[in-house]
């Protein structure tokens, strides 16, 4: 049917007075709409309300529901600009969510979080993530914050993938020690595919492979960022698949982390995490959401996911 953001705007506005708050009429338009139909229904709903939508929501709603709904409320970048500044400020880093925003964004994704972080709160995200980060886990980072990956080429360039995948060997496995900046600059400056015939190729030089590699030359902070960054190199949506079990593994559900992937990604590749998760675990998303979560959260959460294919 057609979206008139007048008509969502005036279900909305009745939801929120509704005495007891009507979720389902909330999760319902919100979740089934895209970024730039949300900020239609927003601006109608001011029209008609004379107050931010935003605010009102906040008002009536609570906990991980709120969550999920005000987060559907800002653009992808927005979003993950937030997630970022929110894993920063405060007392200690919370290095896990800084590690998979920024590993796991891709080049474009993160020219636009830069713009928009400084748009938000007037910083530089290069200088927050400088501040908080240190040694060769804040390089590798900064060298992805700066964005200087090579875009795909359509020639496939046998020689350089040859060179890079036994600079990577010579420099890690190869040598007592790690020459970390070789890897850094390999691995944040090459594009993705050529990456992926890089990693396929080091296999002929090293015993181990790359994630294997990863795991016996580099400890802490620094072995997560570089493990995230080669599995999102390999497989994105596997990466985001295997990080949803993760969180759903125990009794009840790590919702921080199901919220921020589920809302992150419902406009960039969701459908194709859906269709991972069910290859690799043999039970679909929608299920296993089913199972380790509850009430208005559950519905919101499901519906982004939409159907089971």
């Amino acid at each position: 049917r057609d979206v008139d953001p007048d008509r969502d705007a005036a279900r909305i506005e009745t939801a929120i007075k509704t005495k007891g708050v009507d979720e389902q009429t909330i999760i319902d338009i919100l979740t089934k709409r895209t970024y730039s139909q949300r900020r239609e229904i927003a601006f109608a709903y001011e029209r008609r309300a004379k107050k931010d939508m935003i605010s009102a929501l906040k008002g009536a709603l609570s906990g991980s529901l709120e969550s999920v709904i005000l987060g559907l409320m800002k653009s992808p970048s927005q979003f993950d600009a937030s997630e970022i500044r929110g894993s920063i400020k405060g007392l200690g880093t919370d290095e896990e969510t800084l590690i998979e925003l920024v590993c796991s964004r891709s080049n474009s994704e993160l020219v636009e979080i830069k713009r928009v972080y400084k748009e938000l709160f007037k910083k530089d995200v290069e200088k927050d993530i400088a501040g908080d980060t240190s040694g060769n886990f804040g390089k590798l980072l900064l060298a992805l914050v700066q964005t200087k990956r090579a875009d795909p080429s359509a020639m496939v360039d046998y020689e350089r993938i040859d060179q890079d995948a036994r600079a990577l060997y010579e420099s890690g496995v190869k040598i007592k020690g790690t020459d970390v900046p070789t890897w850094i600059s390999i691995m944040t400056e090459r594009s993705v595919p050529h990456l992926q015939k890089v990693f396929d190729r080091y296999k002929s030089y090293s015993p181990y492979d790359m994630q294997e590699s990863i795991r016996k030359e580099v400890k802490g902070d620094l072995q997560n960022s570089f493990l995230v960054l080669v599995q999102c190199i390999e497989n994105k949506q596997m990466f985001f698949a295997n990080r949803l079990h993760e969180a759903m593994k125990s009794k009840g559900a790590k919702e921080k982390v199901l919220t921020r992937i589920i809302v992150s990604r419902c406009e960039v590749d969701l459908r194709k995490i859906c269709t991972d998760f069910k290859a690799q675990f043999g039970q679909s998303l929608q299920r296993t959401i089913s199972e380790h979560t509850k009430g208005d959260y559950q519905k919101a959460l499901l519906s982004l996911c939409g159907p089971e294919e």
